[in-house]
C-alpha cells in the first residue's frame, strides 16, 4: 500500500501494460457471468424439486381416491412411482451433468482472482526497487554499496514478478477462451436432460390417460360428463336471447368464463366496457333466472334489417307497426320505464350490432324524433334498463341492485377496456339526487335487467 502511494506521488514509476489489463477485464466479466448462470442454474433446480414434490402430491391424491375395486388400480400405482422416480433421475442428473460442472468452472476463479492482486502488489516492488535503483544512480554522491546492494533488489523485484507476470499472461487469455465450450457443454445437457425427461413423462401421461379411459368404460353409466361453460350450451343461450347475428360480432363469440357463470344476454353495447383495474379481474356476471320473454327470431332478423335500411331513421319502430310512438320515444331516449312491455323486451334482447347503431345514431336526442333529449340526463346517455333482480356488489367500482331500480347506461371512457357482459352506468335515483357521474357511475350485469329505453 506504501508503495501504492509513492507512485502516486512520483517516487516511484508504474508499469503499465494495457494488454493484461484487458485480460483481466475479460476476466472480471467472466467470472460475473459465470457466477449468475450458477445462481440460475440453482434457481432452476429449487423449481424442478418443487414440481417433484407438487407432482407427488397429485399422484398421492390419485392413488387415494382410486378404489381398490376399480379396474387399472395397480397400473396407476406403478405410473405414480415411475413419474417419482423420473422426477428423481431428471433432478440428480441436471446435479451431477450441469451443477457439479459449473462448481468446477467456477472454482478455478478465486485462486486466479488471487495471483492477479499478487501480480499487482509485486509490480509496485518491482517499480519501487527500479526507482530507488535509479536514484541512487543519479545521485551527486554515489555509494557503490548502497547501488550494488539496490540493484541486487531490482533484479530479484523483477524476477519474482515477471514469473508471476508470464503465467497469468498465459492462463488469463485460455481461460477467457474456454467461456464458449463451458456455456455450450452446458445449456446442451440441460436441453438434452430436459428433453429426454418430457418424452419419458409423455409416456407415463400417455399411459395414465389409457388407465382412466378404461375406467371411464367400465363405469360409463356413472361418468361425469364435462361439458361445456354454462355460457356455450345451446339452451342456456336460448332462455336468454335469439341465436346470436352472423356477423362475428361480441355476441356472437362469447367468452368462456373461468367462475363457471353463463355470457350474459347478447344485447350488450359495445361501447359499454370496463376499466381494466379492478375489474379486468371479474370472470362474468353472475347467473340470474332466464327472462320471461324472448323475442322470436323472425323479429329479431326484421330488426335488424330495419336498421340497415338505407331509408333508416330513428322512428322506425323497433317493435310492432301499431306502436310507432313508443318506437319513436325509445330511440329519443325519453320513455320513461313501464310504458310498454313490447318495447321493454324487444329492446332487451336486441343483438350487440343493433344496440351499437343506436348508440351510433343516437345520442341523448335524435333529429326526427317527436321528442327532444332530456337535459337531466348524464353525459353519453344511451338508454335506460331496469334491475329485474337483487344484485350484490362484489368490487368497489359495482352498482348495487334491487329488483326495479332504473339505471341510465353511459359508455365507458375507454371502448378498448371492454369486459363483455357488463354495462356503464348511474341509477336515476342517484342521479336525480346528487348529479355527481364520478361518484355514483358503476359497473353492472347486463343480465340481470331489462332495458326499458
Amino acid at each position: 500500500m506504501m508503495r501504492k502511494v509513492l507512485q502516486k506521488l512520483g517516487k516511484a514509476d508504474e508499469t503499465k501494460d494495457e494488454q493484461f489489463e484487458q485480460c483481466v477485464q475479460n476476466f472480471n466479466k467472466q467470472l460475473t457471468e459465470g457466477t449468475r448462470l450458477q445462481k440460475d442454474l440453482r434457481t432452476y433446480l429449487a423449481s424442478v424439486k418443487a414440481m417433484h414434490e407438487a407432482s407427488k402430491k397429485l399422484s398421492e391424491c390419485l392413488q387415494e381416491v382410486y378404489e381398490p375395486e376399480w379396474p387399472g388400480r395397480d397400473e396407476a400405482n406403478k405410473i405414480a412411482e415411475n413419474n417419482d422416480l423420473l422426477w428423481m433421475d431428471y433432478h440428480q442428473k441436471l446435479v451431477d451433468q450441469a451443477l457439479l460442472t459449473m462448481d468446477t468452472y467456477l472454482g478455478q476463479f478465486p485462486d486466479i482472482k488471487s495471483r492477479i492482486a499478487k501480480r499487482g502488489r509485486k509490480l509496485v516492488d518491482y517499480d519501487s526497487a527500479r526507482h530507488h535503483y535509479e536514484s541512487l544512480q543519479t545521485a551527486k554522491k554515489k555509494d557503490e554499496a548502497k547501488i550494488a546492494k539496490a540493484e541486487e533488489e531490482l533484479i530479484k523485484a523483477q524476477k519474482v514478478f515477471e514469473e508471476m507476470n508470464v503465467d497469468l499472461q498465459e492462463e488469463l487469455p485460455s481461460l477467457w477462451n474456454s467461456r464458449v465450450g463451458f456455456y455450450v457443454n452446458t445449456f446442451q445437457s440441460i436441453a438434452g436432460l430436459e428433453e429426454n425427461f418430457h418424452k419419458e413423462m409423455s409416456k407415463l401421461n400417455q399411459n395414465l390417460n389409457d388407465v382412466l379411459v378404461s375406467l371411464e368404460k367400465q363405469h360409463g353409466s356413472n361418468t361425469f360428463t364435462v361439458k361445456a361453460q354454462p355460457s356455450d350450451s345451446a339452451p342456456e343461450k336460448g332462455n336468454k336471447s335469439p341465436s346470436p347475428p352472423p356477423d362475428g360480432s361480441p355476441a356472437a363469440t362469447p367468452e368462456i368464463r373461468v367462475n363457471h357463470e353463463p355470457e350474459p344476454a347478447s344485447g350488450a353495447s359495445p361501447g359499454a366496457t370496463i376499466p381494466k383495474s379492478p375489474s379486468q379481474l371479474r370472470k362474468g356476471p353472475p347467473v340470474p333466472p332466464p327472462p320471461k320473454h324472448t323475442p322470436s327470431k323472425e323479429m329479431k332478423q326484421e330488426q335488424i334489417l330495419s336498421l340497415f335500411d338505407d331509408a333508416f331513421v330513428p322512428e322506425i319502430s323497433v317493435t310492432t307497426p301499431s306502436q310507432p310512438a313508443e318506437a319513436s320515444e325509445v330511440v329519443g331516449g325519453t320513455q320513461e320505464p313501464g310504458e310498454t312491455a313490447a318495447s321493454e323486451a324487444t329492446s332487451s334482447s336486441l343483438p350487440a350490432v343493433v344496440v351499437e347503431t343506436f348508440s351510433a345514431t343516437v345520442n341523448g336526442a335524435v333529429e326526427g324524433s317527436t321528442t327532444t333529449g332530456r337535459l337531466d340526463l348524464p353525459p353519453g346517455f344511451m338508454f335506460k334498463v331496469q334491475a329485474q333482480h337483487d344484485y350484490t356488489a362484489t368490487d368497489t367500482d359495482e352498482l348495487q341492485l334491487k329488483a326495479g331500480d332504473v339505471v341510465l347506461v353511459i359508455p365507458f371512457q375507454n371502448p378498448e377496456e371492454q369486459d363483455e357482459g357488463w354495462l356503464m352506468g348511474v341509477k336515476e335515483s342517484d342521479w336525480n339526487q346528487h348529479k355527481e357521474l364520478e361518484k355514483c357511475r358503476g359497473v353492472f350485469p347486463e343480465n340481470f335487467t331489462e332495458r326499458v329505453q
